[in-house]
C-alpha cells in the first residue's frame, strides 16, 4: 500500500512529505523534531517542524486515527476549543517492507502546556483553582454541543494564557462521541471518569512533591465536578427576558461572576415572547478586566471597576444591530462616545469632591442595578442618572 496523506489543505501534504514516515516515530532523529514538553499518552507522541509550521505527531491505528480526525474538524467548525487537525497519514512502511503504524497530525497549539509542564514548579493554589474552572469551562462548551468526551483528564488536555485570560484545549478526541444532545447520565459518566482521572493526576503530582500542601486531591477532583455543574445549571437555565427587564440579564452575570467566571460573549435572539440570552464564560487571570478595558477603550481603571465597566459594554453591544457584523473596538468607541462620556459629564460637575471617571460611571451603574431591582424592571440609565442626581447629590446642592 503507498503512502497516503489525507488532508483538507492541499499545501500541507507537500510539506509533510519531508518527514521521515518510514522509521518509527519513536526512533525519529532530533533533526526533525522539536524539544516541546510532552503530556502522558497512551501512544508514541512527537513534536516536529513542517515548513513553518510545528505539529504534533501521533502514531494510532488507522481506523481510530480517521475517527479522531474527524471529530476534532468537527469540534473545529462547532467552535470548541481543541487543537486543529491537519492530516492522517497511512500506508507507512519500513524499508524492509514491514508496516508501521498510521499517525495523525495536529497543530501544535502555540503558547500552550501540558499540565506536568506547569507543575515543575509549584503552582500557587489560587492559579490550580483557575486551570481545573477553565477544564470546567471546556467541559460544559463540549456537552452543549453534544460531544461526549469519554476520557476527560489532565493528560488529555492542553492549557494555554491569553491576555490573562485561562483555556483549556481538548488535545485526545480518540474515545469522543458526538450526539445530537448528551443525555443527563452521558453528561455524569463523564463527569464521573473526570473527578476520578484529575484526583489521580493530582495524587501523582503530590507523590513527586509538585503539588501544593494545602491542596487536597481527592477533595480537588471532587470540586472540578461541583464547578461543572454549577456553570451547567446556571447556562443552561433558559431565560426570556421580556423587553423592560435587562437587568435580569445582568442578575444572571453576576451570578457568572460570583461563581469566579467572566462573560466572554453574549449571544441574544429576538422574538415577540422575550429576549433569549445565551452566555459563554471565559476564566481570567488578575489584571484581565484591566487590560481589556485599556486595549478596547483605551481607559485606564482598577480591575474592579474594569470588570464592571466590561459588563456594562458587553450587555450594550449585544444590542446594537450591527454587533454581528463589527470589530469590538468599533463599537467600544462608541460606547465611549455615545453612553460613557455624556453620563459622565451629565454627573461629573455636581459632584463635590471630585471623582474618577470609571469609578462616577461604576457608581452610576451600581444605582441603576439596585433601583432595578426595586422595580423589578430596568429603569435604563438615563432615569438612574437622574435619580442619581436627585437622591444621592440632594444634600449638596441644597
Amino acid at each position: 500500500m503507498p503512502l497516503q496523506i489525507s488532508a483538507t489543505n492541499p499545501e500541507h501534504p507537500v510539506l509533510l512529505l519531508a518527514l521521515p514516515w518510514h522509521i518509527p516515530l519513536e526512533e525519529w532523529p532530533d533533526e526533525y523534531l522539536v524539544p516541546l514538553p510532552r503530556g502522558i499518552s497512551r501512544h508514541v507522541v512527537r513534536y516536529a517542524r513542517a515548513g513553518d509550521e510545528v505539529v504534533a505527531v501521533k502514531e494510532l491505528a488507522e481506523r481510530p486515527a480517521l475517527r479522531e480526525y474527524e471529530l476534532l474538524r468537527t469540534l473545529d467548525r462547532l467552535g470548541i476549543p481543541s487543537v486543529d487537525p491537519l492530516a492522517v497519514v497511512t500506508g507507512r512502511e519500513q524499508p524492509d517492507g514491514s508496516p508501521l503504524e498510521p499517525v495523525l497530525i495536529t497543530r501544535h497549539l502555540g503558547g500552550s502546556q501540558p499540565y506536568r509542564s506547569m507543575f515543575e514548579t509549584t503552582m500557587r493554589p489560587s492559579t490550580v483553582h483557575r486551570l481545573m474552572d477553565a477544564l470546567a469551562v471546556l467541559l460544559v462548551r463540549l456537552h452543549l454541543t453534544g460531544f461526549a468526551w469519554g476520557d476527560c483528564s489532565l493528560s488529555n488536555t492542553l492549557f494555554r494564557r491569553d491576555a490573562g485570560a485561562y483555556a483549556a484545549y481538548l488535545v485526545d478526541a480518540e474515545t469522543g462521541e458526538l450526539h445530537e444532545k448528551l443525555s443527563d447520565g452521558q453528561r455524569a459518566y463523564d463527569i464521573d471518569l473526570a473527578r476520578v482521572n484529575i484526583s489521580g493526576e493530582m495524587l501523582d503530582l503530590e507523590a513527586s512533591g509538585a503539588l501544593h500542601p494545602s491542596i487536597d486531591p481527592i477533595e480537588f477532583g471532587a470540586e472540578v465536578g461541583q464547578r461543572y455543574e454549577n456553570l451547567w445549571n446556571e447556562l443552561t437555565r433558559t431565560s426570556v427576558y421580556p423587553a423592560g427587564k435587562h437587568h435580569y440579564m445582568e442578575r444572571r452575570i453576576r451570578r457568572l461572576n460570583d461563581l469566579g467566571f467572566d462573560v466572554a460573549e453574549m449571544q441574544i435572539s429576538r422574538s415577540p415572547q422575550g429576549d433569549t440570552v445565551t452566555f459563554v464564560p471565559k476564566v481570567v487571570d488578575a489584571g484581565h478586566h484591566q487590560r481589556q478595558l485599556l486595549r478596547l477603550t483605551g481607559m485606564d481603571a482598577e480591575e474592579n471597576q474594569a470588570r464592571r465597566l466590561l459588563n456594562d459594554l458587553e450587555s450594550w453591544m449585544a444590542t446594537q444591530d450591527d454587533a454581528p457584523g463589527a470589530r469590538p473596538e468599533v463599537l467600544a468607541h462608541r460606547w465611549v462616545r455615545d453612553v460613557f462620556r455624556p453620563t459622565v459629564r451629565a454627573v461629573r460637575d455636581r459632584v463635590p469632591v471630585p471623582m474618577d471617571p470609571a469609578e462616577l460611571y461604576h457608581e452610576l451603574l451600581e444605582h441603576r442595578w439596585y433601583l432595578s431591582e426595586r422595580a423589578q424592571h430596568d429603569i435604563g440609565l438615563d432615569a438612574a442618572t437622574e435619580d442619581y442626581i436627585r437622591t444621592r447629590l440632594k444634600p449638596q446642592d441644597d
